[in-house]
């Protein structure tokens, strides 16, 4: 089983107020502490879809070994990102029944390659290929984890509908943790102060 994250990352950061990833956390920014997680955990391959016109943004990720998709307009909304992130991995990639692709918003530093080996390890044992959801405290978070087979069902999605359509569609597994960094993301500045003193 091969594993593929794509990680959204072409949004405005309009409730922050400021680009959001390129923002500090600890010694570093909010996307390098993001994407070094990801490196260190059991998946396969990292792809980051971010805009073209966020050149500071592309240079990060570009410096750390990473795929980067760069549409040549700005995805609407995140289930653009991902479609975008699944054509590139379809055509550099061709994956089958077995692999997998992970969803998971790239404004979520505290996900650990922990967490995100816990997901695929109950995604690699589970022979009816469901998608793997993270429970922490009674709520589900990320990453995603999502076989294959449904990657074509993203393309299928009506004009109203996120990729989330899918999680009320198809069997879900429950992967039940003990961080509550798969809650966690940073859409404001109040959100950002919490959870860079924790």
């Amino acid at each position: 089983m091969r594993s593929f994250v794509i990680l959204p990352a072409a949004g405005h950061s309009r409730r922050m107020g400021r680009p959001k990833l390129r923002m500090p956390w600890r010694q570093t920014t909010v996307i390098e502490h993001v994407l070094k997680a990801w490196q260190s955990s059991q998946v396969d391959s990292v792809v980051v879809v971010a805009r073209r016109d966020d050149p500071d943004l592309l240079t990060i990720c570009d410096s750390l070994d990473v795929h980067v998709v760069a549409p040549p307009t700005a995805p609407p909304e995140m289930k653009h990102s991902v479609q975008y992130g699944l054509d590139y991995i379809q055509q550099q990639f061709a994956p089958d029944a077995d692999d997998r692709w992970l969803l998971c918003p790239a404004d979520m530093p505290n996900i650990s390659a922990v967490i995100i080996d816990q997901a695929l390890a109950v995604a690699r044992s589970d022979q009816s290929a469901s998608i793997v959801i993270p429970v922490c405290q009674g709520r589900r978070g990320h990453p995603v984890v999502f076989p294959w087979v449904l990657a074509k069902q993203v393309f299928e999605l009506d004009e109203h509908e996120g990729v989330n359509a899918l999680v009320r569609r198809h069997t879900v597994l429950e992967c039940f943790v003990e961080d509550d960094g798969i809650l966690e993301d940073l859409d404001t500045p109040e959100q950002y102060d919490n959870l860079r003193d924790t």
